[in-house]
């Protein structure tokens, strides 16, 4: 881990200290931000899953009403009933922001209005109307899916991006600033003991002077 290169003075500690408080701060900000993205990401997986089984339940169920259609339909009779739809779906994309994460929300609106056969029921059979009418239903829920599965993407990168600066953080940064701001209070330490042995020693030698020249000076002997 490479060390924090400073001058070893108070004005540096005091940097140095501001400094690692603010990465504790924020340390701990990014940990309930992760975490909190953690818990809708789980909470939006789980609708997702739920979704995900009853749309392919209510595809399956289409597909297999089509299918029938079709093995009792000619194919041109059935080329020419879905080759005109009567109602269109208009999908408008918004964006919200949830957890600092812009996400998509789809709204659908159905223009037409009305049953969506366009043709003619006397060439066609009930199997038809209903796989039609089943896709129309599953549509929505469809968007919502796809809706969902764009914003569970986009909160797993937010929370990567997220777990990665936590680790920059605690496995990094504070190790640094604690490792600087041990080695500037050591250095000073070990200078003001500096200071003091030499304030002790330039006493003694005061000391010492003014002893020996009390001490050097006899008066004569009358």
């Amino acid at each position: 881990m490479a060390e924090i290169r400073v001058n070893p003075t108070r004005m540096e500690l005091k940097k140095l200290q501001a400094r690692y408080a603010t990465a504790r701060r924020g340390h701990k900000l990014l940990k309930d931000k992760r975490d909190e993205l953690m818990r809708c990401f789980l909470a939006v997986v789980r609708e997702c899953k739920q979704l995900r089984s009853e749309v392919e339940a209510a595809l399956d169920a289409a597909r297999g009403a089509f299918s029938l259609a079709a093995a009792t339909t000619h194919p041109k009779m059935l080329a020419t009933a879905l080759l005109l739809p009567r109602t269109e779906a208009k999908i408008e994309v918004s964006l919200k922001n949830r957890m600092s994460v812009t996400v998509p929300s789809l709204h659908t609106e159905i223009m037409g209005g009305g049953d969506a056969a366009n043709y003619g029921f006397a060439f066609t059979s009930g199997e038809l109307d209903s796989a039609i009418a089943a896709f129309g239903e599953v549509l929505p829920q469809m968007l919502r899916m796809a809706e969902l599965e764009k914003e569970a993407m986009l909160l797993a990168e937010e929370i990567e991006r997220t777990r990665r600066r936590v680790n920059a953080l605690e496995h990094i940064m504070m190790p640094r600033y604690l490792v600087a701001i041990k080695s500037i209070k050591m250095k000073l330490e070990e200078n003001e003991r500096g200071n003091i042995t030499r304030l002790m020693k330039v006493k003694d030698m005061i000391l010492h002077a003014n002893l020996a020249q009390k001490y050097s000076y006899f008066p004569d002997e009358e």
